[in-house]
């Protein structure tokens, strides 16, 4: 089938299902500005309008422009210009807005870098991006000074994390001694604005590094087109806009492509609100969506259920938060945990999953908003992705051919749409790899329903091979969770001499629960081919990456001493 041809007819098939209100087509708010044009206008507009809430201190929108143009004086007066890249080293704070707002600004490319790396991390992204400038914290300078002389840094920047927050918690940045090429960010924030710069919205704008599942991290080179389609299709496929009222809570990490995303360029194109925090924390949570008025948020499941737990919880007042988004990095979103939240946050707050997407497509491809009656998404074969956002399209080829898939046929997840990063930088072979007659390869297994809505897999090289046939481990651990003791699951591949491969679920369970492995086991026989039983392993603890995810490849040696046992 002609790739064409079968796009056309997902299109149709998805315009069936399409929620009422949500377009077809991507329309921009305000136009096609870049993201500092758009804080300049809602400063002239609304200038009295918070533009970020953090620790107790709101920034106006008028206050966030005047802070954008002076940083980017400063970043100007070091040398920096349009392409050049600009390390913002931060944890969740205004300042790493302001940063990234004052380097778009100046043309020049934002490099957001986990403030969690240790030495050898911190310095292949400083390497790899050639970033002259940085921008850190009193607390991470010690570290980044450990690897400067090694990389191409020259000037930094330095803030204290909480320097921007209310007056009785703000601290200033504390260097003792300040080399003469570190700078404090108060010296920054009274430098004169700098002069204003044509947008562009097609040149260089960020490198967003991937996380290194296959090597060392990779840069996918954005531009602000990219930012702005994100935000404005993101919002539209979610019945949201700039009259809506958009006001975000946000403790994922902004320096991750989709905290970037919730705390940063949809509030800003839509002229809303982001309610930040440096981490999570339950009791500031509650007090700050009933206080400030929050519509949306992004949580694990393990978050909702902790704010559930929670004695006080009935004391908020929650109604405004109509769109809570869940990620299962762990445990899985189910329609029970998804009515237990309706019935203590009310029933306008429909707990549903976020969306499909990667850092290469800026993350926001397809989402299953509006798609939750019966809980026809949680219940659909796993994992249920929705239909893509405007101007996107997903299809699901032969990971040996290329060709499109037949409706309900496992195979690779292919991506189109106005987002998809330019490529690897400097990665010219990978690039390659990926980026193929306009369409990005995930390496992600999906398939396609009769309603054109898009079903996750897992990664490609997560697939298990049992006698040939596919096993996902994502399926069987949407299945698994549906046991009504098991809390958390992950499962890997085995190598099997019989069969070639073999499952294993290690199994997290309730902590009064009786059950054990061969009860699971025998569970799971009642409830799955029986090609995909796995074998089973109840544990207590499970290795976890510091961004909350089970690292699963520390249980890959522990698969494999089952399966040789059994």
């Amino acid at each position: 089938m002609d790739l064409e041809q079968y796009v056309a007819d997902l299109r149709q098939r998805q315009a069936g299902v399409r929620p009422a209100g949500t377009p077809s087509e991507v329309v921009y708010p305000l136009g096609e500005l870049t993201i500092p044009e758009h804080v300049a206008h809602w400063a002239a507009h609304c200038p009295q309008r918070a533009a970020i809430v953090f620790e107790g201190r709101t920034v106006t929108y008028a206050e966030l422009d005047e802070l954008i143009g002076r940083v980017a004086g400063w970043f100007a007066s070091v040398g920096v210009g349009p392409g050049d890249r600009v390390a913002v080293h931060l944890p969740n704070a205004p300042q790493f807005i302001i940063a990234m707002m004052a380097v778009l600004r100046l043309g020049a490319v934002h490099v957001p870098v986990n403030p969690m790396f240790h030495g050898h991390e911190l310095a292949h992204e400083l390497g790899d991006s050639g970033a002259e400038v940085a921008v850190t914290t009193d607390t991470l300078l010690p570290l980044l000074e450990s690897v400067r002389a090694d990389s191409p840094v020259r000037e930094v920047l330095v803030t204290g994390a909480a320097e921007m927050a209310d007056p009785e918690r703000a601290a200033p940045a504390r260097i003792d001694a300040p080399e003469a090429h570190v700078t404090r960010w108060a010296d920054a924030v009274a430098h004169p604005p700098g002069a204003d710069r044509p947008g562009d919205l097609d040149a260089l704008a960020a490198l967003n590094y991937t996380g290194g599942t296959t090597g060392l991290p990779k840069g996918c080179e954005h531009t602000q087109r990219h930012m702005l389609y994100t935000a404005a299709t993101s919002a539209a496929a979610t019945r949201k806009s700039t009259e809506t009222g958009y006001v975000a809570l946000c403790y994922l990490p902004i320096f991750w492509i989709a905290g970037e995303d919730l705390g940063i360029l949809n509030p800003l194109v839509l002229g809303g609100t982001s309610v930040l925090m440096p981490r999570w924390e339950p009791d500031q949570a509650l007090a700050s969506i009933d206080r400030y008025g929050v519509t949306t948020m992004v949580g694990t499941v393990e978050n909702y259920l902790e704010l559930l737990q929670r004695p006080d919880f009935s004391r908020y007042d929650l109604s405004s938060l109509t769109d809570p988004m869940a990620v299962s990095f762990v445990r899985k979103l189910s329609p029970d945990v998804r009515h237990r939240w309706a019935a203590a946050a009310g029933p306008e707050s429909l707990l549903r999953e976020g969306a499909y997407g990667m850092t290469e497509t800026h993350t926001f491809d397809a989402t299953p908003y509006g798609l939750a009656e019966d809980d026809a998404d949680l219940r659909s074969e796993p994992v249920f992705c929705g239909i893509p956002v405007p101007g996107t399209d997903i299809a699901v080829v032969s990971f040996d051919t290329g060709e499109p898939l037949e409706i309900g046929e496992a195979g690779e997840i292919i991506v189109r749409s106005p987002s998809v990063m330019r490529g690897y930088w400097n990665k010219p072979e990978e690039t390659a790899q990926q980026l193929r007659g306009g369409w990005l390869h995930t390496g992600d297994n999906g398939r396609i329903d009769a309603d054109g809505c898009v079903h996750y897999l897992g990664r490609d090289k997560d697939m298990i091979k049992v006698n040939g046939m596919s096993v996902f481990p994502a399926e069987l651990e949407v299945l698994l969770s549906q046991h009504p003791d098991v809390q958390v699951v992950a499962v890997v591949p085995a190598d099997d001499t019989a069969t070639g491969q073999q499952p294993v679920a290690f199994v997290g369970v309730d902590q009064d629960s009786t059950v054990d492995a061969a009860k699971l086991r025998e569970w799971a026989t009642e409830n799955m081919a029986a090609y995909k039983v796995p074998l089973v392993e109840i544990m207590q603890d499970f290795p976890m990456t510091a961004t909350g995810k089970i690292r699963k490849v520390d249980l890959a040696q522990r698969a494999q001493q089952l399966a040789d046992r059994r």
